[in-house]
């Protein structure tokens, strides 16, 4: 419902911090930090995601520019998190534009960590 009122897409169904979860374990889904490095360096991340602050990601999400992330994968479903979910319904809209259509917000690491996944500290 969040992603319909920020005026993003609608996606077929709405992914859950617990699916994302499952399906990060598996491989079949990329998690996306968007969180600042300082935030990063206190409370570590979810095993696994990739990291892309919020102020990086027109680059780094973009395949046309050179600072394109290569862990990103525009046929992968992207699960984006922050810490409570505003900056990455934010992501969404930009991954969205660049042509990632399995795009969902999963809200903050909180909800990572409380539906059991792992955090790991870099």
């Amino acid at each position: 419902m969040l992603n319909f009122m920020m005026g993003q897409k609608a996606t077929a169904s709405r992914l859950t911090p617990q699916d994302a979860v499952a399906m990060a374990k598996d491989g079949s889904i990329t998690v996306v930090d968007v969180r600042d490095h300082n935030e990063l360096a206190m409370t570590g991340k979810a095993q696994g995601a990739v990291h892309i602050p919020l102020s990086v990601i027109q680059m780094q999400a973009n395949p046309a520019s050179p600072d394109f992330n290569r862990a990103l994968d525009q046929n992968k479903p992207v699960a984006v998190y922050c810490a409570s979910g505003a900056r990455s319904s934010m992501a969404v809209q930009v991954l969205q534009q660049y042509g990632f259509n399995d795009v969902h917000n999963i809200g903050g690491l909180g909800h990572w960590q409380m539906s059991g996944g792992t955090i790991e500290r870099t």
